[in-house]
């Protein structure tokens, strides 16, 4: 992201950060908790019935409510028996509220270990905000269904949250590090103690917002989920938001060009729209340009693939998207932005109890190479045990699948309990 302080750099820096919820999980509650009434506006619905949930929240979270066979069309072919589940968790926006969240469980064909299957906990890019982006409901882009494959092959179970406010009623807010890392460690309860034949025992994996919730899942899980036994954690295109009290980062050695179709501006469209959850007086016509207002209205409904084939279409570039200034209203949202970025969108600590991997392309820029290998080496000096690979010539999306090379025989080594080699400094594959 650039560091520039005009108006739109600003304004897409900030909508990388946004998030909201208070890192203070608690779940004391005195009466009843319900889920949210469906708001269509805001891309809840459209899916079928299992995923309403209309009775009392339990409020222990990692609870398994109910579950049901996946269809094969939206399975993994390498998974002998799939299923999609509800489960029990805690909100990301006041880190104590009961809610219900969705996610998919992926069996491994042949003999389970003594004890159970052993645990892949996925983690998932963003998809978009609308219930229908659910993975559990939609299914998976070929990229994740070689990726997931894999680690059935391996012999791992794979489970796979589709965190708050997808699938199940309620708004999604996106890179909300306590909302993702509560999701992902309370998708491993459930299916650990809900007589699936699944072992409490989990290494979880993540890409760009999964990735996120990788490493925040492994900050979490001391406090926030003790019972779980956690290996370690692999993060592929980990976003980053760096404490004040460290340096700044340079800006990015490339700048995209405002002239240009620009395909990075999809995920800023979904961002605003988390901010309006936040700021509901926020208005399109506060940051877009009308032509921008066209595609920014479907990120409340439509999911990342469609938006995305819709900006390429229109080859939509920043200066025909974006006003060169924003509105009065966003700029005294932008005024406590830092605030917020401070309070939820940074990761409780980088001093993590399990060893992590992380790999970023070098071509990367959604985050940063740069940011990601800022990430690897703050967590090394924080006394994390990381494991860092950079490759070359790869960007945000190719990165997950070639990091198997690596990724896998880190797995083998993590859930062994065998001792993984720091690389905080990675050189260029």
């Amino acid at each position: 992201m650039s560091q520039s302080d005009t108006p739109v750099s600003r304004f897409l820096a900030v909508l990388g950060a946004l998030a909201l919820a208070v890192p203070q999980p608690t779940l004391a509650q005195h009466a009843p908790v319900y889920g949210p009434v469906p708001n269509p506006e805001q891309g809840d619905g459209r899916v079928s019935p299992f995923y309403e949930w209309k009775q009392a929240i339990p409020a222990t979270p990692g609870k398994l409510l109910r579950s049901e066979p996946l269809p094969e069309t939206i399975g993994l072919s390498s998974a002998a028996k799939q299923l999609r589940f509800l489960y029990t968790s805690t909100s990301g926006y006041d880190s104590k509220t009961p809610i219900v969240v969705s996610g998919a469980l992926f069996v491994p064909k042949g003999t389970a270990p003594k004890g159970g299957w052993p645990v892949i906990a996925w983690a998932h890019g963003t998809v978009g905000l609308a219930d229908i982006c659910a993975p559990s409901w939609a299914g998976r882009s070929y990229r994740d269904s070689i990726y997931l494959n894999r680690w059935l092959d391996q012999g791992y179970a794979v489970v796979a949250t589709d965190y708050e406010g997808l699938g199940v009623a309620g708004p999604h807010p996106l890179i909300n590090i306590p909302a993702i890392s509560y999701g992902v460690l309370d998708s491993i309860r459930a299916v650990a103690n809900g007589g699936l034949g699944i072992a409490n025992n989990a290494v979880i994996v993540g890409q760009s917002q999964g990735g996120a919730a990788a490493f925040g899942a492994a900050s979490y899980a001391p406090t926030y989920a003790p019972d779980v036994k956690l290996k370690g954690a692999v993060g592929t295109g980990v976003i980053y938001s760096r404490s004040p009290d460290l340096p700044a980062l340079p800006p990015p050695p490339v700048k995209p060009n405002p002239q240009v179709f620009d395909e990075a501006i999809v995920y800023s469209l979904f961002g605003f729209v988390v901010a309006q959850q936040q700021d509901p007086a926020l208005q399109f016509a506060d940051v877009f340009t009308p032509k921008g207002i066209t595609l920014a209205e479907k990120a409340r409904t439509s999911c990342l693939a469609a938006v995305e084939a819709d900006a390429e279409f229109g080859q939509f570039t920043r200066a025909e998207t974006f006003r060169e200034v924003p509105g009065e209203r966003y700029r005294a949202f932008l005024a406590t932005a830092d605030d917020r970025a401070a309070r939820y969108s940074r990761y409780p600590t980088l001093r993590l109890q399990v060893p992590i991997f992380i790999g970023t392309g070098a071509s990367d820029l959604t985050p940063s190479a740069l940011n990601q290998l800022t990430l690897m080496k703050d967590a090394c000096d924080a006394g994390s045990v990381v494991e860092g690979h950079v490759y070359a010539g790869l960007g945000h999306s190719a990165t997950v699948n070639a990091s198997l090379r690596d990724s896998v025989p880190f797995v083998k080594k993590a859930f062994a309990g065998e001792p993984i080699t720091p690389v905080c400094e990675p050189k260029l594959q």
